[in-house]
């Protein structure tokens, strides 16, 4: 069974930055990607990042967020520049189950829903 464990979330100021890692409880070679949760709102991607390295981005996150992976630590971080106060939201790593599609689809997804989550890190934004 696969384990994701976020860290890094917390408050800060519209224009600032954070940085959200995720330990992997060990080798994951499948689509990992970032969402997000807001109150009232569906779930959302972020970022993915594939088995090869390639990313997406929502089209908000793009050119401020940077999803990038240590295969060598098992981790996923997400480094976020720039943030705005309508990003505040639950912040959850999640990993495409094995045997599915790992492909990226675009606009911070993985073509499959994942199947592993992590138990999400708070993101607040003030004004």
């Amino acid at each position: 069974q696969v384990q994701l464990e976020e860290s890094g979330g917390g408050s800060v100021e519209a224009g600032g930055s954070l940085t959200l890692s995720c330990a992997a409880s060990g080798y994951i070679k499948n689509c990992m990607a970032w969402m997000r949760e807001a109150p009232g709102k569906d779930r959302e991607g972020v970022a993915a990042i594939g088995w090869d390295g390639a990313t997406t981005y929502a089209d908000s996150a793009n050119g401020r967020f940077s999803i990038s992976r240590d295969t060598a630590k098992n981790t996923l971080v997400l480094q976020m520049n720039n943030l705005k106060e309508e990003e505040s939201a639950m912040y959850y790593c999640a990993a495409v189950r094995s045997g599915a599609s790992q492909d990226l689809i675009g606009r911070g997804y993985c073509r499959s829903w994942p199947g592993h989550w992590g138990q999400g890190t708070q993101v607040t934004v003030s004004s």
